[in-house]
């Protein structure tokens, strides 16, 4: 009889083992299986903003002023040079321009070439001739030879009485006519060169290439 029960026992108990997992079984159909869990979505990665410019770009340098020339010196020098021109011509007898010089010139020449004067008249020592369109009148002797060339060239008006001193030092002579001042350098032993400065401007009007020696007619008898 104890026998019959073990042997019961047993069937019992290996019943009961094989129906546990077939429960389990049950249970785990019955229940939804748990969504595998979704794979994050991959972030791309931004692109790394290239590097700005570190600030505004520099401005380049600006460029160094040019320096000024210095406009009172180089005036100054302008007009010494011109002083110094017209003394280099009045030792020949001659002015700017004009190939008939005093003391060597003579008028009938002139008007061959230039034709009658705009206006002539006596004064002085002997006749004047003036060719206004060229800015230049001769004085002339009875022989026609020529011992006065004046130049009116507007160029001479910058000149004013220190900038003919400040290269040909004190004149030889200065006299007054009316309202003009004339200021009188040897040039040479034959010329004289002459500035005429009315009071009004202070500045050159003309000059005159004079040969004293000339104002005589020579031809005379």
């Amino acid at each position: 009889m104890n026998s019959n029960l073990t042997h019961k026992s047993r069937l019992l108990l290996v019943t009961a083992v094989m129906s546990v997992p077939l429960a389990l079984t049950a249970c785990g159909s019955d229940s939804k299986p748990a969504p595998s869990p979704t794979a994050a979505p991959t972030v791309s990665a931004s692109p790394t903003p290239s590097a700005s410019p570190s600030g505004s770009p520099a401005p380049s340098a600006a460029p160094s002023p040019t320096a000024k020339p210095d406009d009172e010196g180089s005036a100054a020098a302008d007009k010494a040079a011109q002083v110094k021109g017209l003394m280099e011509l009045a030792r020949k007898g001659q002015i700017a321009g004009v190939e008939y010089a005093a003391h060597t010139g003579l008028i009938d020449e002139v008007e061959k070439k230039w034709g009658k004067p705009d206006k002539q008249e006596g004064a002085g020592k002997g006749q004047y001739a003036t060719y206004a369109k060229r800015g230049v009148t001769f004085g002339f002797n009875k022989g026609m030879l020529i011992f006065d060339v004046r130049s009116y060239d507007k160029a001479l008006r910058q000149l004013a009485l220190a900038d003919i001193k400040q290269t040909l030092g004190e004149p030889a002579e200065v006299t007054v006519n009316g309202g003009d001042t004339i200021y009188t350098y040897a040039a040479g032993s034959q010329f004289q060169l002459k500035f005429v400065i009315p009071k009004s401007t202070g500045r050159v009007d003309h000059i005159s290439v004079y040969s004293p020696q000339d104002t005589k007619n020579l031809m005379a008898g």
